[in-house]
């Protein structure tokens, strides 16, 4: 008999893709897909089960379907037009969490379970450190959104581990998730036609392809490869780091510097209108950045990224096509704006007004 997995998120874009490519695996006999909702996609030979892992009854899609491994991909943080649904993602990350948590922890079948977790757990502040490790303990917890659920989430998930030691447990915590289908608000925000920035600071990203999320999320839910450990908790990104200046210019769009009140209203206007969640976490990954260390993903997990976080946000890029300042143009509007503008007696370009910059669309 081969594996029976149960996915949660299903009806997301990335849970989704997950449960198509778990069914090529071998070793998988069956796959049960779960959300609350009926997913917009093809799921392929899956079998779908509309439930809300809030509800108890989660417990029984366990009992009666034998599920030996699950991979937990319902941790997820708003989108754009979410309107009053950010209570609904509150309690599916947290509450949802919890229930499934319970269930698992009752199954007898249960032997290995997956939670996608996020990097935002580290939070984010002025005193943090360089590079975060997996041990590396936050400076300033994350007073809400999606990255307290993601700590919350986590300590449930330690929880359970420790109640249930045969239970082979994988946190994989994912830098920020992007690529060509990449549904986030970081996508969202990038897909702006003008990104505004905070003044003064020019943040370190890393990102992750959608596609090595799926390979690392396959490999964490099968049986470990020879020498290496899928258990235990792992820093998932793609090598090197990316200013945010330097995503504005290979996108192609300009970006207006504000002081930290004004991107704080900004954000707060366009998270009204549906625009995009701007909302108080991203405007500090904004600030400060977040760069984590992945030695453990590749010396332990065993995995490598076939994309470097410069390669995934060059396939995003083009997934969004051309920006409002082709490269070619961008010298001669820099030229212009510095030259009309002055702050403080200080030229523009000490605002950090971030364009296309023409070195870079040359040797592009």
């Amino acid at each position: 008999m081969g594996k029976v997995v149960l996915v949660t998120g299903a009806a997301r874009q990335l849970g989704g893709r997950f449960v198509r490519r778990i069914q090529r695996d071998p070793e998988v006999d069956r796959v049960i897909a779960v959300d609350a909702v009926a997913p917009p996609h093809r799921l392929g030979s899956a079998e779908f089960i509309r439930t809300d892992i809030r509800q108890s009854s989660i417990a029984r899609v366990l009992a009666e379907r034998a599920v030996d491994t699950v991979v937990h991909l319902a941790v997820t943080g708003g989108g754009a037009g979410a309107g009053g649904a950010g209570s609904a993602v509150k309690e599916t990350n947290v509450i949802g969490t919890m229930q499934l948590l319970g269930a698992c922890q009752k199954s007898p079948t249960v032997r290995r379970l997956v939670v996608k977790s996020s990097t935002s757990v580290y939070g984010g502040a002025s005193r943090d450190p360089a590079v975060f490790t997996e041990t590396t303990q936050p400076k300033s917890l994350p007073a809400g959104g999606f990255a307290k659920d993601a700590g919350e989430v986590e300590s449930y998930v330690r929880g359970f581990a420790r109640r249930r030691p045969d239970v082979a447990v994988c946190v994989l915590r994912f830098a920020n998730i992007l690529g060509p289908y990449a549904d986030s608000a970081l996508a969202e925000y990038f897909s702006m036609p003008v990104m505004p920035t905070v003044l003064g600071y020019d943040p370190r990203l890393q990102f992750v392809h959608e596609d090595d999320v799926l390979d690392v999320l396959r490999l964490a839910a099968g049986e470990p490869q020879r020498g290496t450990l899928n258990s235990g908790t792992f820093n998932i990104a793609g090598d090197g780091v990316l200013l945010l200046s330097q995503c504005a210019r290979r996108l192609g769009r300009p970006t207006v510097p504000l002081l930290l009140p004004a991107v704080t209203w900004v954000g707060s206007a366009l998270r009204a209108v549906g625009v995009t969640d701007f909302s108080p976490e991203q405007i500090r990954l904004l600030t400060h950045g977040r760069v984590v260390e992945t030695s453990q993903m590749r010396e332990v997990l065993g995995f490598k990224p076939m994309y470097t976080t410069a390669e995934t946000f060059a396939d995003f890029a083009r997934s969004r096509g051309k920006g409002l300042l082709p490269p070619e143009q961008a010298a001669q509007v820099v030229d212009r704006v510095a030259a009309a503008l002055k702050v403080d007696g200080a030229h523009v370009d000490t605002l950090n007004v971030e364009v296309a910059g023409a070195e870079e669309g040359a040797q592009r």
